[in-house]
């Protein structure tokens, strides 16, 4: 036999052992080889022992109660919504049950509930809740539709081969193929773009696809629809345009090279991170396992890894995730997506032993060939501290579009982080907030965000939508820590107009010990008008904890009214000023937010600086403001125009600059002291700030100052036109000289 006939017999039998394999089930998330090594190893492996009895404890109650398949009829919140839910939940966890026990009773369970599914599936028309841009039939929405299938795709890979051949079409040809096609073929506006929900689409088909070996839907999976398969665009929930793209840009590789930015950062913010990882995740795991050859853990320079590791540093000491953008508090890295997108990454991913303590701290592991990978490696004790850092994430496809920049200072207790947002718009999720920020401690927000107006799966508020005021008030910027011009949102409040542009970031700097700085610029928010924030945090033995300083520097054509609101949590202490307060409380205006919020007190100071100190989780806070005598100080607080109390109560310290066309805004916030409610001792309740200054304004060059009651002086200096290190500054600030090389120059009182 000649050498070319051997080559070519070679390849073709490397071809059928690959086809081989790929027909060999569970082949999807769990694998053959995976199953036996879990089965060998469990008895040695308690975090893996202890995620089996969880889904044992879990299925074996409801398998008590019986099947449960209602016609679908509620919203999410609602019983049948609900059932659904946990519906395929239960199935993929009995599936996995199946082939770590061997029990049959769990792939009984799963195959009678599929059977189901299969005799309803046929007679369902649209959802009739009729809300969506892209209806279900499940369920009200095709995200949870495609939520459904891939988890069941899960189960039904795992009793595949238990299945008869006749049980096996008839699902096939009643329930999964028509699914299929409904979620893309049948809803384009809904499969074939660049979005969250769509990747949910993606996943769901070409995990089905896999597990029947149809190649048709996973080619569109990868690749999107066909030409004649994408109709007109359409509108989404929120009633703006869905354009539909051409063949090959859309499918889950275009998701991958337009959702997340070089640096791993999902441009609608990290909690739609944290729910998009899931099928981004498990289906990419299904890849590496039935088509190893795409590698797509190395995709786009490991984007998927990446990904990861940048979500998990979007949370604060405890975990949460920044609620930045329609964002719904609360939510952490314990939450299932992140058990999972963390199990794989670190098998798949290069096996990061920070990866481990997450894993330990989430307390479960998946059921499968990576968690078990991570259950092992915890019982060998390989597990290190994860260390979140500073970090300036790029946003938008190529990493052009602004960045999200986080500072983190202090250890412990003295743990201070800044979240500085100056990326693009962040689609329809989007909120209308450049160069806002929050600051978190160790006890978590200090400084919050909103986050989005919403309770997620509860139906007496609007069926677990997003509310109404979501739009009239957590997108608008007064409901965020930036300026607000002439009361209205930055690019009027239009989503459209604010995903044309983004923040330009102007330098980051997190290399030095005593401060950790950034600084951005928005040109675009409202016409003619020039926006500049720095963001510090300064460490010095001379206070308890690390303080921020805030210059914010704003430049017009014409004459403005600029408010700048903190918003805080807790319980007001006190003012250094006077203030009026009204005896009615109306609302401040009708629209861009103003209408929910009421004007509780107002007041002007004399003297040059604000302070307005509070109290919150048994700690002290002060803020410490430079204001001009003509400045108007507002305490507001949330709750106007809210008949069904859909929003917090929550207050704000707004400054408000009157007909000005330049303007500095200059703060200090300063984490001090605690509270002892048993002992009812209160230590170092008052600020130590005496003045904060501003020195210099210039198109050129900004100053600042402030100092403590002991007369410590810290001055920062910024070069507002040139940034770059080599760049040579030259000042003279109040008779004194000061060169310098870079973006800023700090001066540390001895």
């Amino acid at each position: 036999m000649s050498k070319l006939k051997t080559y070519i017999l070679f390849l073709f039998f490397i071809v059928l052992a690959n086809w081989a394999y790929s027909q060999t089930h569970p082949n999807l998330i769990l694998t053959k080889k995976g199953v036996v090594e879990i089965r060998e190893q469990l008895s040695q492996l308690p975090m893996l022992q202890s995620s089996l009895q969880q889904a044992i404890d879990l299925v074996d109650g409801e398998m008590l109660k019986g099947i449960d398949v209602p016609v679908p009829k509620d919203m999410a919140g609602g019983y049948t919504h609900n059932r659904h839910k946990k519906n395929y939940v239960l199935m993929q966890k009995a599936g996995v049950l199946f082939q770590i026990t061997q029990d049959e009773k769990y792939a009984v369970y799963v195959r009678d509930m599929l059977m189901e599914y299969a005799k309803m599936y046929p007679t369902l028309g649209l959802h009739p809740a009729n809300r969506s841009y892209a209806p279900g039939k499940i369920f009200w929405q095709n995200l949870n539709d495609a939520n459904w299938l891939v988890y069941t795709s899960e189960a039904y890979d795992c009793v595949y081969d238990w299945l008869s051949a006749k049980e096996r079409k008839k699902l096939e040809k009643d329930l999964f193929r028509p699914f299929a096609d409904h979620l893309s073929v049948d809803s384009p506006q809904f499969y074939n773009r660049v979005h969250n929900h769509s990747t949910w689409g993606n996943a769901a088909v070409g995990m089905i696809g896999f597990v029947m070996n149809d190649q048709e839907l996973i080619d569109r999976a990868f690749y999107g629809l066909k030409s004649d398969n994408i109709k007109a665009d359409q509108k989404d929930n929120d009633g703006g345009l869905i354009k539909m793209p051409g063949q090959g840009q859309a499918g889950f590789f275009a998701q991958l090279d337009n959702l997340f930015s070089p640096d791993g950062y999902y441009t609608e913010g990290p909690y739609y991170q944290r729910y998009a990882m899931y099928p981004f995740v498990m289906f990419a795991e299904a890849i590496e396992n039935y088509r190893p050859e795409v590698k797509i853990f190395e995709y786009r320079d490991s984007l998927l890894v990446k990904a990861v590791q940048t979500l998990l540093n979007l949370t604060d000491v405890n975990g949460l995730f920044f609620p930045i953008n329609d964002a719904l508090k609360g939510m952490s890295y314990l939450s299932r997506e992140l058990v999972s997108s963390v199990d794989i990454v670190y098998h798949f991913g290069g096996q990061d032993a920070g990866l481990l303590s997450v894993a330990e701290q989430q307390g479960q592991v998946m059921l499968d060939d990576s968690g078990l990978a991570v259950a092992k490696a915890i019982q060998e004790g390989k597990q290190k501290a994860y260390q979140k850092k500073s970090a300036n994430y790029k946003d938008g496809a190529a990493g052009n579009e602004g960045a999200l920049g986080i500072l983190r200072a202090g250890k412990g207790e003295n743990e201070l982080c800044l979240v500085m947002k100056n990326t693009s718009q962040g689609m329809g999720h989007g909120h209308f907030d450049k160069l806002s920020f929050s600051l978190y401690d160790d006890k978590g927000e200090v400084i919050p965000d909103y986050g989005a107006a919403r309770y997620v799966n509860i139906e007496q508020k609007f069926g677990g939508g997003y509310l109404h005021e979501n739009t009239t008030w957590a997108k608008q910027t007064v409901a965020h820590n930036t300026v607000v011009v002439n009361e209205i949102s930055h690019f009027g409040g239009k989503t459209d107009t604010g995903n044309k542009f983004h923040s330009e970031p102007y330098f980051f700097d997190a290399d030095q010990e005593n401060i950790q700085i950034i600084s951005a610029k928005e040109n675009n928010a409202y016409p003619g008008v020039k926006m500049h924030r720095t963001l510090a945090l300064i460490s010095d033995t001379r206070f308890e904890k690390p303080i921020l300083l805030d210059v914010f520097c704003v430049n017009s054509d014409t004459a403005q009214q600029y408010e700048l609101p903190y918003h805080f949590t807790g319980q007001l202490l006190s003012t250094n000023y006077e203030y009026q307060c009204p005896e009615v409380l109306t609302k401040m205006g009708e629209s861009y937010g103003y209408q929910h919020l009421r004007l509780e007190a107002e007041g002007q100071v004399k003297g040059g600086n604000a302070k307005v100190s509070w109290l919150a989780n048994n700690r002290f806070y002060s803020l410490t403001s430079y204001v001009s005598p003509e400045d108007k100080l507002l305490l507001v607080r949330l709750g106007a125009n809210d008949p069904n109390f859909n929003l917090r109560q929550e207050p704000a310290f707004i400054i408000r600059k009157n007909q000005q066309k330049d303007a500095v805004f200059v703060s200090v916030v300063e984490v001090h002291g605690k509270y002892d409610r048993v002992t009812e001792f209160a230590d170092n309740a008052f600020s130590s700030i005496s003045k904060v200054d501003l020195l210099v304004n210039t198109d050129e060059y900004t100053a600042v100052a402030f100092q403590d009651k002991k007369e410590n002086k810290w001055v920062l200096i910024l070069a507002n036109q040139e940034a770059c290190k080599d760049s040579k500054h030259q000042l003279n600030v109040n008779g004194t000289d000061y060169m310098w090389s870079g973006a800023y120059h700090f001066i540390q009182s001895k």
